[in-house]
């Protein structure tokens, strides 16, 4: 595919080139139509003998030029008056004065600014998860969409609504105080997990992982970690994305197949990661506030404390699942519930339990192909094809949907 190289670099950059053409702009939405005039400059300028010495940097110096004159055609269009909306700097600004200038710490806290600023009280907490997702991880509609589990549509219209909403407010781009910043935490946190996620388990493309995104999450987790380091909910967020990290390298074959965790050389997990994972952990349940995360942590380090698939201790991750249904009570955590209880009490028990959730859960692949295992184990081929074919239509993956078709030829070989 023509310019895929490019198009991987420029996913990776992105949040730290929005963030700083958001702070110097401070409007989203000129913010990333800039980015994307930068973004199709370096299409045609850039190749891979021929890339600058600092691409973000660049980036965020094309942007700024293409925001400049955005606003100056606005003014014309529209008569403004001569002061409105200036620019502190009416460049152009050479890129290797702005290459020197810029302090790779500063733009990089750019990104964790932006997620205040999406997280801000103004919006629903559904909005400030959502818009931070699009503007800072660079999600599109559809894999947010896939996400929540609604319709692109009706996501990209909560998304242009937060946006408005953001703007009507006249909000000063600025990273928040203290007070501010402990006010929307909660919603920061759940979104970096969601950061993370889209890059443990992507929902569109031709990859199942995505480590820009892994990592950019954990950077952003353990920044969050020193600036509150007394809150223990974020020290689960970030000992979950470690442990969960941990297991990269054993989640795909060689020739770039899905292994699930019952068939994952465990040789291959990252036990360093797994270590710092533990400790944090550790440390958050002592504080005695366990929350959603430091319980997901709790599950993923369960799984770490067995050295195979057969001695996992399926009745103490029953118990976390319990403890999370309890706190948030979500159709995915009762899913995921499911197959523990399958383990423990029978396929038949799990489907049970699954059939309640059939509606909340139509358009989530995961479901289906869960279901289709429960049904394939209790000799049922027939309904378990039609919810692999449920399941596979959608998929967002290729790698997702490699994996579906190989359990559907076991069906037809039995």
């Amino acid at each position: 595919m023509p310019n895929a190289w490019l198009s991987t670099h420029l996913r990776a950059i992105r949040p730290r080139v929005l963030a700083a053409l958001n702070r110097f702009f401070g409007d989203i939405d000129l913010a990333e139509d800039a980015f994307q005039d930068a973004s199709l400059k370096a299409l045609r300028s850039w190749s891979p003998d021929r890339l600058p010495a600092d691409p973000v940097a660049w980036l965020i110096v094309a942007g700024r030029n293409a925001g400049i004159d955005a606003i100056r055609k606005r003014r014309r269009e529209t008569l403004t008056a001569p002061d409105a909306l200036e620019p502190p700097f009416d460049g152009p600004w050479p890129e290797d004065v702005l290459s020197e200038s810029l302090d790779r710490s500063v733009y990089r806290d750019d990104i964790l600014r932006l997620l205040f600023t999406c997280c801000h009280p103004v919006l629903r907490r559904e909005q400030q998860i959502t818009l931070a997702l699009k503007v800072v991880a660079g999600l599109s509609v559809e894999e947010i969409a896939r996400a929540f589990l609604v319709q692109p549509k009706t996501m990209e219209q909560r998304i242009t609504r937060a946006k408005k909403k953001l703007s009507a407010a006249r909000l000063a781009y600025e990273e928040p105080d203290a007070p501010a910043r402990a006010e929307r935490l909660s919603a920061v946190a759940n979104a970096v997990y969601l950061v993370f996620n889209e890059g443990y388990s992507a929902s569109q493309g031709p990859d199942l992982i995505r480590e820009t995104l892994c990592e950019e999450a954990i950077r952003l987790a353990r920044l969050l970690v020193r600036l509150f380091p007394e809150e223990p909910e974020l020290r689960g967020l970030l000992a979950l994305c470690l442990i969960q990290h941990s297991r990269r390298l054993a989640r795909l074959s060689s020739e770039g197949a899905a292994i699930t965790l019952e068939h994952q050389d465990r040789t291959l997990w990252d036990r360093t990661l797994i270590a710092e994972g533990n400790i944090l952990l550790e440390a958050a349940l002592r504080r005695a506030r366990p929350g959603p995360l430091q319980i997901e942590a709790a599950i993923a380090a369960t799984h770490t404390q067995a050295e195979c698939y057969g001695d996992t201790d399926w009745a103490e991750i029953d118990r976390l699942y319990r403890a999370l249904e309890h706190i948030r009570p979500t159709p995915v955590v009762a899913l995921n519930r499911a197959v523990v209880l399958a383990r423990l009490k029978g396929s038949v028990y799990a489907l049970e339990r699954l059939d309640t959730l059939a509606a909340p859960l139509d358009r989530y692949a995961g479901y289906h192909a869960v279901r289709a295992s429960l049904l394939l184990d209790l000799g049922r081929a027939a309904q378990a094809k039609e919810a692999y074919d449920r399941a596979l239509a959608l998929a967002g993956t290729e790698v997702e949907r490699r994996h579906i078709r190989e359990r559907m030829t076991s069906i037809a070989t039995t």
